[in-house]
């Protein structure tokens, strides 16, 4: 149990380290460019690993799934996140990114048609009210740019909430891996479109610390927390390793202070705090009982 544990905390640090990352290629690469490095990476390594365990890889097969996967987990979702941490800090947009628990909530019983109880729902209440609260704070002091990241954050927390809901009702035809690495295959390709007509050389400027940051997001921000979180969800089962997903806005914040000397305002904490309390009152199901998330970030 202390090791399924550990591998979920470490999977939702991971995480937390690729918003520190986008922060800090920010200035270096176009979002759509950075994003179609990183999960061209990826999917080397995904497919790699996926030979080694003598996978069949569906590209064909199972197009359609994979590319809806492909659009709203890896293009939409991870595109989104990077251009709002053009303007936001790192710590803000983890702040607002637990509300994508939530985002999963809403989807699901128009996707798979489940019943939400109405203690899930009167989470979803006190976590969008948390949320209002971190707009309406951030919003009384920045500009018109920092507007436009909190809106970017917020549909990249829809997106991740359709990607997860559908790689549910996928779940049952592909295995978590095959459907990352042709998710990460398709979403790519649609990264890389996206970069045609929008992306010239002027726009890229890679030092050291961009190379390092790459290679970070591309690695431990994907496959390795990947496999950190399903070894921990496969350890203490979906129910209890559901809450620990909430812990990612907790690591962005103390990474963002420890690493770009970030801080946060009172309003920002308080609000931060209702959105993950209305989350875990959302998601936590006791054990033995289904799991509404599953994330591969």
């Amino acid at each position: 149990m202390k090791k399924g544990i550990m591998l979920l905390i470490l999977a939702t640090i991971l995480w937390g380290g690729n918003y520190i990352c986008g922060r800090i290629l920010g200035p270096a690469l176009p979002a759509t460019l950075l994003n179609t490095i990183r999960w061209a990476i990826s999917t080397i390594i995904l497919w790699g690993l996926m030979s080694l365990k003598k996978k069949r890889f569906p590209i064909i097969s199972r197009w359609k799934e994979l590319f809806l996967l492909g659009f709203f987990g890896i293009f939409a979702f991870s595109t989104l996140n990077y251009l709002s941490l053009r303007s936001l800090s790192a710590s803000y947009a983890g702040m607002i990114s637990a509300g994508i628990p939530i985002a999963i909530l809403l989807f699901t019983p128009i996707i798979l048609k489940e019943h939400i109880s109405a203690k899930s729902w009167a989470g979803a209440v006190v976590s969008i009210a948390g949320v209002i609260l971190l707009v309406l704070g951030k919003h009384t002091a920045v500009s018109g740019s920092s507007l436009i990241g909190i809106i970017e954050i917020l549909l990249s927390c829809l997106a991740w909430g359709i990607y997860t809901v559908l790689g549910k009702r996928y779940g049952s035809k592909m295995d978590p891996l095959t459907m990352t690495a042709g998710a990460s295959f398709y979403g790519t390709i649609l990264s890389a479109l996206s970069c045609i007509g929008t992306v010239d050389t002027s726009m890229i400027h890679l030092d050291a610390s961009a190379w390092l940051a790459i290679l970070y997001v591309s690695t431990l921000a994907s496959v390795v927390a990947f496999f950190a979180w399903g070894a921990g969800v496969e350890i203490v089962g979906p129910a209890l390793a559901a809450p620990f997903i909430n812990l990612l806005p907790v690591s962005t914040v103390v990474l963002g202070v420890l690493f770009l000397n970030e801080s946060l305002s009172g309003i920002t904490m308080a609000g931060g705090l209702i959105t993950i309390i209305g989350a875990v009152l959302a998601t936590y199901q006791r054990p033995g009982k289904k799991s509404l998330r599953h994330r591969t970030e």
